[in-house]
C-alpha cells in the first residue's frame, strides 16, 4: 500500500467514510485532492475536522460529480479515483428516489467516463452492502444476488453493473469496494450506532428511541474501512469490473448492539422501538454478514477493531462533540 508521490481524487471526500479516507491517504504519503460539495456557505463538511496539518497537505475542490465537465478535469491523469460521492439516505430514497438515480447512478457514470478519458491508473467504486437485501445464503460472497430492496439499494445496484459494463467494454481499470456497515467518528445521526450513543449520552434523553431492534448487522469501524480502500486502491491482484466485500464476517442484532453501548457507558435508560422508525415490511433488510474472503486473498486486507473497541472510541468522540456543543447531522448528501 504504498501511496507516496501518488496522485488521487477522492470524490465524497467531505463525507464520513470519505473524510476518513482522505486521512488515511495523507498519512500514506498520497498527494490527495479531495472533492466536496460545493455549497454557499463556504463549508467542506467533515474536511473541516481534519488536523490542520492534514487539511494543509489535501487540495480541497468544491463541486458536484452530477456536473460532467467538472468531474472530468479533476480527475485527468490521476493514479486512483475513489468514488464515494453518493445520496445514501435510505429513508430519503422512498420520497425522493429520482434524486438517487440522478447522483447515485448518474454521477458514477461520469466518474467512469473522466477516468476513462483522463487515463486514470485505477478507479475504486464504492458499493454498500445494500445491493444484496436480506440474504438468502450466509456469510454473504460476492456470488449473492442483488435484491433492490429500497430505491437507494437499486441505485447502487444500478451504478455497480455500470461499473462493470464499463471494465467490460472499455477494459477501464475499474472496481467496487462493497464495504459492509460503517460506523465510528464522524458519523450522521441518521445511523443507527451514532443515534444510539447520542441519545444516551444526551442528559434530555429518558430513553433510547429506535426501529426494529431485530435486524443483524455487520458492523464495521471506519478506520477499518478506511484501509479496505487503500488495500484495493493499490493491490496487484484485483480483478477489474468485479466487487470486493469488506466486512468482519460477525453480526449482531440492533438490540445485542445497544446493549453494549449501554455497558461502555453506564446507562440504563430503556429501549423504545418505534413503529415511525422502521423501514416498509418488504423493504426491511433483516441480516447483513459479510464473507471478505476476495478481498482478503487479493489484497491482504483484514479487520482489526473488535465491536466494543470501536464503540468505545465512538463513545468517547461523541462525549466530545456534545461537551463542546458541537454534535451536529449531516444531510445525507455528500458529494
Amino acid at each position: 500500500m504504498n501511496y507516496s508521490g501518488r496522485k488521487v481524487l477522492v470524490t465524497g471526500a467531505d463525507g464520513f467514510i470519505g473524510s476518513h479516507l482522505t486521512e488515511a491517504l495523507v498519512a500514506a504519503g498520497a498527494e490527495v485532492t479531495a472533492l466536496s460539495q460545493y455549497n454557499s456557505f463556504d463549508r467542506n463538511g467533515w474536511l473541516d475536522d481534519l488536523a490542520g496539518d492534514v487539511r494543509s497537505s489535501v487540495e480541497i475542490v468544491a463541486g458536484d460529480v452530477r456536473d460532467a465537465y467538472f468531474l472530468r478535469s479533476l480527475a485527468d491523469g490521476k493514479d486512483v479515483v475513489f468514488h464515494l460521492a453518493a445520496l445514501i439516505a435510505i429513508p430519503f430514497s422512498y420520497a425522493a428516489p429520482q434524486s438517487y438515480i440522478d447522483v447515485n447512478i448518474t454521477g458514477t457514470l461520469n466518474a467512469l467516463e473522466a477516468c476513462k478519458a483522463g487515463g486514470v491508473g485505477r478507479l475504486v467504486h464504492t458499493s454498500t452492502s445494500e445491493v444484496y437485501g436480506t440474504a438468502l445464503f450466509t456469510p454473504i460472497t460476492e456470488a449473492h444476488p442483488m435484491q433492490g430492496q429500497s430505491p437507494y439499494s437499486a441505485s447502487k445496484i444500478g451504478a455497480d453493473h455500470m461499473v462493470e459494463a464499463y471494465a467490460r467494454s472499455f477494459d477501464l481499470p475499474a472496481v467496487t469496494l462493497r464495504p459492509f456497515n460503517t460506523y465510528g467518528p464522524r458519523q450522521s445521526e441518521r445511523a443507527v450506532i451514532s443515534s444510539t450513543i447520542r441519545q444516551v449520552l444526551d442528559p434530555a434523553c429518558t430513553e433510547i428511541r429506535l426501529g426494529d431492534l431485530t435486524p443483524s448487522r455487520d458492523f464495521n469501524f471506519v478506520r477499518d474501512t478506511a484501509q479496505a480502500f487503500l488495500a484495493i486502491g493499490a493491490a496487484d491482484k484485483v480483478e477489474y469490473g468485479m466487487a470486493y466485500n469488506a466486512g468482519t464476517g460477525h453480526a449482531v442484532t440492533i438490540g445485542e448492539m445497544v446493549e453494549v453501548v449501554r455497558k461502555i457507558t453506564g446507562s440504563n435508560l430503556p429501549i423504545v422501538a418505534e413503529e415511525a422508525r422502521r423501514r416498509p415490511e418488504k423493504s426491511e433488510v433483516r441480516l447483513l454478514l459479510a464473507g471478505s474472503e476476495r478481498l482478503t486473498g487479493a489484497t491482504g486486507w483484514t479487520p482489526q477493531t473488535p465491536l466494543e473497541t470501536g464503540l468505545e472510541a465512538t463513545v468517547a468522540w461523541w462525549r466530545d462533540r456534545i461537551a463542546h456543543g458541537e454534535h451536529r447531522s449531516d444531510s445525507g448528501f455528500v458529494l
